[in-house]
């Protein structure tokens, strides 16, 4: 599985495969057309409160990216979509569907900085948890 990010801004493009929006609000002046994701995932979101104490700081980034993790790793939901992810049937079906071989997921974040933030963080947690 090619797990790739990509701010939601940016302009779709067939090649991010199958796309995840991984904030918990809709981005701001975009409608469902214009993000194209196949999944709105708001339950691999930090939390409110998580989100608020980072503040897009970048010196709370190392306490951000703890807190987030703590929190993916008791998430029932988030531990079960990366075990669907590293799933051999749910590879045939996205390659079935025309998402690539091997097949690639795209995490949209709206965050501005594109090196600190939720995404990043999810891009390296999920491959350690997809087995």
């Amino acid at each position: 599985m090619d797990i790739r990010i990509k701010r939601v801004y940016e302009p779709y493009d067939p090649a991010d495969g199958y796309r995840v929006l991984v904030d918990r609000v809709w981005p701001r002046g975009l409608t469902k057309d214009k993000v194209h994701c196949n999944l709105w995932a708001k339950f691999l979101a930090p939390s409110t409160a998580v989100r608020k104490a980072f503040g897009h700081k970048p010196e709370n980034w190392g306490s951000f990216q703890k807190a987030y993790i703590a929190e993916l790793d008791a998430n029932p939901e988030a531990l079960e979509f990366a075990r669907k992810l590293g799933s051999a049937e749910f590879a045939k079906q996205l390659q079935a569907e025309g998402f690539g071989n091997p097949p690639r997921i795209t995490l949209l974040f709206g965050a501005k900085n594109q090196t600190m933030n939720q995404a990043v963080v999810l891009a390296s947690w999920l491959p350690r948890h997809m087995s």
